[in-house]
């Protein structure tokens, strides 16, 4: 009975080796778990290049704007200043 009992256990730790994943299969889930990495990496590339072409783009557009209202500001100060009257020398 203990001879039974004994290859039984045996048997038994046979069958949990042999329900593991095999080396090929270790070796697809890494290369898997490789290229998943590659592409959060490449996401995270493209968003902080996505992120900073909108900043830029918001500065661009402030730096125009603010342009323009300095120009409409200038014109306005010149429409409101009265004009020099010219003197005339002596012929």
């Amino acid at each position: 009975m203990k001879k039974l009992f004994g290859l039984l256990m045996i048997a038994g730790m046979m069958s949990f080796v042999a329900c593991g994943p095999s080396a090929e299969e270790l070796a697809k889930k890494a290369a898997d778990s490789a290229k998943v990495a590659d592409s959060i990496a490449q996401v995270k590339a493209d968003s902080v290049a996505k992120v900073a072409a909108i900043e830029q783009a918001k500065t661009d557009s402030v730096n125009a704007a603010t342009a323009t209202q300095q120009k409409a500001d200038s014109i306005a100060n010149a429409a409101k200043k009265p004009a020099k009257p010219v003197k005339k020398g002596k012929k």
